[in-house]
């Protein structure tokens, strides 16, 4: 059964998207100094952070509709 897409959801798929074209942005060389590659690798763990966090509200939010 197919559930309901959330504010959750399409967050996460944005975030998600970033997250995606800013590692594709290092694996292709794009960084053209090492500050700009911790600038991205900080960003991309910012990003899985933000991740995290969305999918804890999400778990939680669906505990509380289901008491």
């Amino acid at each position: 059964m197919n559930r309901p897409t959330t504010v959750f959801d399409v967050l996460t798929q944005q975030i998600e998207e970033q997250k995606n074209a800013s590692i594709k942005f290092l694996m292709t060389g794009g960084p053209k100094d090492f500050s700009q590659y911790k600038e991205v690798t900080g960003l991309i763990r910012g990003l899985e952070t933000s991740i995290s966090i969305i999918k804890e509200l999400q778990r939680n939010q669906t505990e509380e509709d289901n008491d």
